[in-house]
């Protein structure tokens, strides 16, 4: 008789499920234990295992179909087994509860989340993480990892906002932005092809597609390190105890010995007038445009303003970026900000700096900003962003009697004002990166399971993702003159074997150290693979290299990474591939 394969039950709330992706074809041969298809669960993407060895004779459910648990979706058995007609999917909410005591053997064991009683009583924990950003859903697993009984809360969803609406769709969007750079450049190459479209809701959906795969990974590595994981608005009370207070899990009660915040940030909108009309987006709403906008007006050229300003300006729309402070991206080196300046202007992009955004109007069917400066301008655009920065979220935190002002304050070891409270991420007002949010994470669960390991922000990578690139780390040049003597190597990409290769010649590489010691200050980076890259100087800067250990470093010909090599050893006059200065 043919073997029923069915949807399974991976978990006691699980009451549907969605075919992914088959692994599998009818007539396949699979053994016990071979994964013939993935589905994606309420918050986990996770293969089926054949439940015995035999032929697919029949797959019933397509790849993309949402269906009630237990529903049957295909069959196999001997080669040649008649099939039996396809029972009728059970309404989803006539599933049983009981039916969670007949979940089938190709369900991980692994991926249910563990109980939640202990010697210490009902939902009671060594460690509980109140949110699951890159910082939170880190900090879980490594306390996890390290012994603890560890629970996340999370009101809305894995990965906070880099993985969901920040660092990952918007990465999607700049890799379509540069396939479209790429086929505008080709000609020169003897690449002939007509101007392409873009079809907006189909790149939305690719982006949408990235994000709930790796949202259902972390939601996988969570339950694989047996995190206990609540849904909904964890609100910190006395005594130790969070209450969920919306979502799914509300008014359940968790205990801790300790706790980690990372609640991460949200938006900030500036008390301009206009900026509460309908139809002015954040970083959040721009995401979901289904059109491509004719004219963007972006309110901010820090970093998140000018990814966009890339992405948008790749797909057709003319840009305008204000600027309040006098150069763009104003927190890293000068000479980055202006070489993404002349680029930004270069790829038609209008750059405003030194201007300040009076008020916001509606005009027709779009939007007049009022600027004023050196002189007053009113810009118009069909779409308005505001991308000035993000502020802590203090969400959940109101009934703490913790230390904060902006953000939470924390010492070197991440603790709070309370001793058995950590900190990390957006929350504690460094450096906004979801790098560091893990680094932070990693170091919290740590130090909560009894180390003590003081957090490091000498080396923390910043990377710009436009075109082209900017990778940084260290001083800037301004910041390293006040406390050093310094010399700087510069070697530019144009005389790059690999970037002239690429044709991507844009850019440079700009070394900063300390005269008298060789120690490397700094490195600064524009042009193909400048994100890539600044791991290396990570990795040197960290490990106390020198600039001339740098400059002995043999590097890959050809690759752009010669570049930093070459810039350490202009640093003295010597770098072989630019004339005697």
């Amino acid at each position: 008789m043919a073997t029923e394969i069915i949807m399974p039950k991976a978990g006691m709330d699980m009451v549907e499920g969605t075919v992914i992706k088959w692994l599998v074809q009818e007539g396949d041969k699979v053994s016990t234990g071979d994964p013939i298809l993935e589905i994606l669960t309420d918050k986990v993407n996770m293969e089926v295992e054949a439940e015995t060895s035999g032929t697919i004779l029949k797959i019933l459910a397509e790849e993309g179909e949402v269906l009630p648990v237990m529903t049957v979706i295909g069959y196999m058995g001997d080669e040649g087994e008649a099939v039996p007609d396809a029972p009728e999917a059970p309404k989803v909410e006539e599933a049983p509860k009981e039916q969670s005591e007949e979940t089938p053997k190709e369900e991980p064991k692994k991926a249910e989340a563990p109980a939640t009683t202990s010697e210490k009583g009902t939902d009671s924990y060594d460690v509980v993480v109140l949110g699951a950003g890159p910082g939170g859903y880190v900090a879980a697993i490594r306390a996890a990892q390290l012994g603890a009984k560890t629970a996340i809360i999370e009101k809305q969803y894995f990965g906070g906002t880099c993985l969901n609406v920040g660092c990952i769709p918007t990465k999607t969007l700049v890799k379509t932005a540069e396939i479209l750079h790429q086929i505008e450049h080709g000609a020169h190459r003897g690449i002939v092809v007509d101007k392409p479209t873009i079809d907006m809701a189909k790149v939305k959906k690719n982006k949408d597609n990235v994000v709930k795969t790796l949202t259902g990974g972390i939601g996988a590595l969570l339950k694989s390190n047996k995190v206990a994981i609540y849904d909904g608005l964890g609100t910190v009370e006395k005594d130790n105890k969070v209450t969920i207070t919306e979502g799914k899990d509300q008014g359940k009660v968790v205990s801790f010995d300790k706790l980690i915040l990372a609640t991460g940030s949200v938006p900030v909108i500036p008390p301009i007038p206009g900026l509460d009309l309908p139809g002015i987006m954040t970083s959040t709403e721009i995401l979901d445009l289904t059109e491509v906008p004719k004219e963007l007006i972006i309110i901010g050229g820090g970093v998140i303003g000018s990814e966009f300003a890339t992405i948008y300006n790749a797909f057709g729309t003319k840009v305008t970026i204000v600027e309040m402070m006098p150069k763009l991206i104003p927190n890293m080196d000068e000479d980055l900000s202006k070489e993404l300046e002349k680029q930004f202007k270069k790829a038609g992009i209008e750059v405003a700096t030194g201007a300040k955004v009076e008020k916001v109007e509606q005009a027709g069917n779009g939007f007049a900003v009022t600027v004023s400066g050196s002189k007053e301008e009113v810009f118009q655009a069909e779409k308005v962003l505001v991308a000035i920065g993000r502020k802590a979220n203090f969400a959940g935190l109101e009934n703490m009697d913790i230390k904060k002002d902006r953000a939470v304050w924390v010492d070197e070891y991440l603790q709070t004002s309370r001793d058995h409270v950590y900190a990390v991420g957006d929350l504690t007002g460094k450096i906004q990166l979801a790098h560091l949010a893990s680094a932070q994470g990693m170091v919290a669960a740590e130090n909560a399971m009894g180390a003590r390991k003081k957090m490091d922000y000498r080396f923390v990578p910043g990377c710009v993702y436009t075109i082209p690139e900017i990778g940084s780390v260290g001083l800037t040049e301004e910041e390293a003159r006040r406390s050093h003597d310094v010399e700087i190597g510069r070697f530019p990409m144009s005389v790059s074997g690999k970037a002239i290769a690429m044709g991507e010649t844009e850019g440079f590489v700009k070394i900063i150290t300390d005269k008298r010691y060789g120690e490397i200050l700094g490195v600064h980076m524009v042009g193909p693979s400048a994100t890539e890259l600044a791991a290396e100087a990570v990795a040197v800067m960290s490990l106390e290299g020198t600039i001339e250990e740098l400059s002995n470093m043999i590097h890959a010909h050809p690759t752009i990474s010669e570049t930093i090599m070459e810039a350490a050893h202009d640093v003295h006059g010597r770098s072989i591939h630019l004339p005697k200065k």
